[in-house]
C-alpha cells in the first residue's frame, strides 16, 4: 500500500509538472522567436529554456516565467494561472519506485538522444516536447511516432559501428577511446548523483569542471560547504533546480554549457561597498564580510526551504520586497545597491542583527565609520 501511495504521489507531481511545461511551451510558440533568440531575450540559456518547456527541469523564481509571459503577451489572468501552476510544479516531488521489469511481449520505453552523440539520454515522456529549431512542436502522440523510426535506424546504425569495431579492434592491446572516457562523470563509479559530505574522485571531477568556469574553488575530492555553494551557483546560472545536489542534468551541463562564473575579486568587492556606503562603508564592509566573505556567488539555506543570495546574503523574502530575483542578487553590483537601499530605509544595519552587533566594535587596527 505504502509503494502504491508513493507511486501515485509521484504521479501527481509529474503530472503538474507536465502542465506546467505545456502551459511554458505554449508561451513560447505565441512569439515569433526561436529557442536561442527567445533564451537571450530572458537572460537565461538557450538549454535551460528547453528544459523548461520540456519539463526536465522548474524555473527557481517565477520572474523567469513572468518574462517569458510578457514576451507572449499573455494577460493578467494567465499570469495569475501560471503562478499557480509553477507553485504546483514546484513542490517537492516523491520519487517514483523502481519499476517492476516488463513482462514478456511488454513495450518498453525508446530511449531518445539528448545532447551530443555519447552523452545520456532520457527516457521518451508522454509530456509534449519542444521542437528543434525550425520545426513545429508536436504533441506527445505526434513526437512518438516522429521519433520512433528514427530512433529504431539510430539504434541499428550504433550496434553495426559498435560490431565493426570490435571486428576491427581484435588482437589490440588497449581499447579504443569512447565519448563516456572523456566524461567520468557517467561511468560506473560516478553514476549515482554526487553530493555533499561525499569525498572521492567524483567529486573532484565537479570540482575540474566548475574550476573551468572561472570559479575560485578548491581541487581536493571533499564535498564541502565551498564545492555545495559553487554547485549551486552553477545551477541557477543554467537554469537548475538548485539543490546543490549534481544529479545527471547537472553532470550534462557542467559538461555542455559555455558558462562563465567568473566574478568580481574581494578587493573589487570591498571598493565597491565603499563607493555606494559612503560614510558608511567600513561598517558595510565589515558586514558583507561577515555574511558572506565578500563572496558574490556565496549561497546559504535556511532551515525553511528558502536561501540567501550573494555579498549581502539577500533572503528571499527581501528579494521580493525588491523585486529581485536569486540571478540578480548573484550580481555583486546589484546585490550591493540593494543591500544600500534597505540600509537606507531607516539608515540602520537592522538586516543584518547578528553581522551589525560584531561590526560595532572594528577588529584592532581598524578604524571606524567617519563621522
Amino acid at each position: 500500500m505504502l509503494r502504491r501511495s508513493e507511486k501515485m504521489q509521484g504521479d501527481r507531481a509529474e503530472a503538474r509538472v507536465r502542465e506546467f511545461a505545456e502551459a511554458l511551451l505554449a508561451l513560447k510558440e505565441r512569439t515569433p522567436h526561436s529557442y536561442e533568440t527567445l533564451a537571450t531575450r530572458l537572460d537565461i540559456s538557450r538549454s535551460a529554456l528547453h528544459r523548461y518547456c520540456s519539463g526536465r527541469a522548474v524555473p527557481a523564481d517565477f520572474d523567469v516565467v513572468r518574462r517569458l509571459a510578457r514576451q507572449a503577451g499573455a494577460d493578467r489572468d494567465e499570469v495569475t494561472e501560471l503562478h499557480r501552476l509553477w507553485v504546483l510544479a514546484s513542490e517537492p516531488r516523491t520519487p517514483s519506485p523502481v519499476p517492476e521489469p516488463a513482462a514478456a511481449g511488454a513495450s518498453t520505453p525508446v530511449p531518445v538522444e539528448d545532447g551530443p552523440v555519447g552523452g545520456e539520454t532520457e527516457v521518451l515522456s508522454p509530456a509534449a516536447t519542444p521542437a528543434e529549431e525550425g520545426r513545429e512542436a508536436v504533441g506527445a502522440g505526434d513526437s512518438r511516432s516522429l521519433r520512433w523510426p528514427w530512433t529504431v535506424a539510430a539504434v541499428l546504425s550504433a550496434a553495426a559501428l559498435a560490431a565493426a569495431a570490435l571486428i576491427g579492434n581484435e588482437g589490440a592491446e588497449e581499447p579504443s577511446e569512447t565519448v563516456a572516457d572523456n566524461r567520468p562523470l557517467f561511468t560506473g563509479e560516478c553514476k549515482e548523483p554526487v553530493r555533499d559530505g561525499q569525498s572521492d574522485r567524483c567529486v573532484r571531477e565537479v570540482q575540474l569542471l566548475l574550476s573551468r568556469t572561472g570559479v575560485t574553488i578548491g581541487i581536493d575530492g571533499i564535498f564541502g560547504p565551498e564545492t555545495l555553494r559553487r554547485v549551486e551557483a552553477f545551477q541557477l546560472r543554467v537554469g537548475l533546480n538548485v539543490d546543490g545536489i549534481v544529479d545527471d542534468d547537472t553532470k550534462r551541463a557542467l559538461y555542455d554549457e559555455d558558462v562563465s562564473l567568473k566574478t568580481w575579486s574581494k578587493k573589487q568587492v570591498a571598493d565597491r561597498i565603499h563607493e555606494v556606503f559612503g560614510k558608511k562603508a567600513d561598517t558595510a564592509v565589515r558586514i558583507a564580510r561577515c555574511q558572506s566573505f565578500l563572496d558574490p556567488l556565496y549561497i546559504t539555506p535556511n532551515t525553511n526551504g528558502t536561501r540567501n543570495w550573494g555579498i549581502f546574503q539577500i533572503s528571499d523574502a527581501r528579494l521580493r520586497d525588491l523585486r529581485g530575483t536569486p540571478e540578480k542578487a548573484m550580481d555583486p553590483d546589484w546585490n550591493i545597491r540593494a543591500a544600500h537601499r534597505l540600509w537606507a530605509q531607516d539608515e540602520t544595519f537592522s538586516d543584518w542583527p547578528h553581522c551589525a552587533a560584531a561590526a560595532e566594535d572594528p577588529p584592532p587596527g581598524e578604524g571606524g565609520d567617519a563621522p
